[in-house]
């Protein structure tokens, strides 16, 4: 591919007199994941949920290049046709698991349900594809009958991770997916998270206020204060070497986040 996956340009959204994204413009191409990294309050989950069309900005447009019907604006979709795309070429890990999981029905089902969403019948294919991805994502193989309900918050995760890749997307959206977690288990998911990126080559847009985990999953890095982009570059060049001085006490440990 010799365009961009995603285009983003001009993206602004409001809250009454609150502007929590200004004309933020970006491209992610294939294979990249970018983060997005700020205080609390920055803007950063605002702007992923308009990326991932659950928000409407008020102006500008979100270019995405489709499988099937080449580039298309987010927002000019139709409501079913962002659902078919949220459940298909698109995943979205939320931090609170349960918000991305069936709670109602068993691990299987749920990774058995995105499967379905892309053509899946067999119930014997659907099962051990199911048994695959428990496996990669480290829960045990006698749980898959198991409710989420009696799942750890890791192993919620862990199996929100596995429904919204089991498709394979061409898009993943990530909203603190280590957050709420003890240290741990943070680690576990992220040495799991980072295989699976280098494994399937993902493009993946990544929403995190610790900068550590920034620097573990991510290429580049986009910096937002108060609704604006204030730095951007590579990962590492950006936080060995900030120039914004907003940056610079971000990396300092000054501000909270």
């Amino acid at each position: 591919m010799t365009s961009p996956l995603l285009s983003v340009q001009g993206l602004t959204k409001r809250f009454g007199d609150r502007t929590a994204c200004n004309e933020i413009s970006f491209d992610l191409w294939p294979g990249e994941v970018l983060g997005i990294v700020g205080e609390s309050g920055s803007g950063k989950s605002t702007l992923l949920n308009c990326l991932a069309g659950r928000l409407t900005p008020e102006e500008g447009s979100v270019l995405y290049e489709t499988q099937s019907a080449g580039i298309v604006d987010v927002h000019h979709l139709t409501e079913a046709r962002r659902r078919l795309l949220a459940r298909t070429e698109w995943g979205f890990v939320n931090q609170d698991a349960r918000e991305g999981l069936r709670m109602g029905v068993s691990a299987g089902a749920n990774i058995g349900e995105r499967l379905m969403a892309i053509g899946a019948r067999h119930y014997g294919d659907i099962r051990r594809t199911a048994s695959d991805w428990l496996e990669r994502v480290e829960i045990d193989l006698a749980r898959i009958d198991d409710s989420p309900t009696v799942y750890s918050g890791g192993m919620r995760q862990r199996l929100q991770i596995a429904r919204n890749l089991v498709s394979n997307p061409r898009l993943v959206f990530m909203d603190e997916p280590t957050g709420g977690l003890d240290v741990s288990v943070q680690a576990r998911l992220l040495d799991l998270l980072r295989g699976l990126v280098d494994r399937f080559h993902l493009s993946a847009i990544l929403v995190t206020h610790d900068l550590g985990v920034a620097r573990l999953l991510t290429h580049r890095l986009m910096v937002m204060q108060r609704g604006e982009v204030v730095e951007a570059g590579l990962t590492d060049q950006v936080l060995d070497d900030p120039q914004h001085a907003y940056t610079q006490m971000l990396v300092a440990s000054i501000l909270p986040v």
